[in-house]
């Protein structure tokens, strides 16, 4: 293994789940929960879909840069339409990897580009402000529970049979 593909897999800490929302239609409002229910489709009550795009999540971290990039002072996760907020830990970092939220486990799989709904819950330059901020979607490998304040650990490499 090289040095820097050593390096690409570290993580430095645990990450932790910070807010939990469904999206039960297209352009409804989103229903913030405490915990979820995470099953082969994703988010038990969400409009997601089976696959590489089950589940979507972002970093709380990148909520600061957006609400800058909108000359605001913060953004309520809401607005960002996405299934699960994280903190403390890079998710791009991740991808490819599977990773432990809850008793769930999630492979992130590509990046979550906004969509131009953007445009219309962020206001003007919403879209551009989201560019390299939406998130990741992630399949489902497996079903489980996940809670506010549960960790987001990456799953170590398994040795192969």
């Amino acid at each position: 293994m090289s040095e820097l593909h050593d390096m690409m897999a570290r993580w430095a800490q645990p990450g932790t789940v910070a807010w939990i929302g469904v999206r039960p239609a297209r352009a409804v409002d989103i229903q913030v929960l405490d915990t979820a229910k995470i099953s082969e489709t994703g988010i038990e009550g969400d409009r997601g879909r089976a696959g590489k795009r089950a589940v979507t999540l972002v970093q709380a971290e990148h909520l600061p840069a957006i609400a800058s990039y909108l000359g605001r002072d913060q953004i309520d996760p809401t607005l960002l339409r996405r299934n699960i907020m994280v903190q403390g830990i890079n998710l791009a970092g991740l991808k490819g990897r599977e990773v432990q939220l809850g008793t769930a486990v999630l492979r992130f799989t590509t990046i979550c580009a906004p969509c131009s709904l953007m445009e219309r819950l962020l206001g003007h330059g919403g879209y551009a402000a989201m560019r390299g901020h939406g998130g990741w979607c992630a399949e489902v490998v497996t079903p489980g529970i996940l809670s506010r304040g549960d960790k987001v650990i990456p799953v170590e490499a398994r040795p192969s049979n």
